[in-house]
């Protein structure tokens, strides 16, 4: 079999990873093989954006009215490039070479 499946494929670098989850929020999971957390990191960076801005008052910062969006977007660059390294780590530990 000429395609081997996506477990068995050596993982992106973790910090390929770390760079494509801070331009992109969620796309760190997408390219670590998991759509559907990235998505869900999305849809609760966007819900909880939704929810300081309009709790908040309009004196408030740009960063202080978006904080709970701000909040999730670092959580899941965290969370995407723990899960790159750790693939990555036992990739090379199953596949040295």
């Amino acid at each position: 079999m000429a395609d081997r499946s996506v477990l068995e494929r050596r993982p992106l670098n973790p910090y390929l990873i770390l760079a494509i989850a801070i331009v992109l929020p969620g796309a760190g999971h997408v390219f670590s093989g998991m759509p559907g957390r990235g998505l869900v990191f999305v849809f609760f960076m966007l819900l909880f954006g939704w929810i300081t801005f309009h709790l908040t008052t309009p004196d408030q910062s740009l960063v202080g009215r978006y904080a709970g969006g701000l909040f999730v977007y670092a959580i899941s660059i965290m969370d995407a490039y723990k899960w790159a390294r750790l693939r990555w780590e036992l990739s090379r530990k199953h596949n040295p070479a």
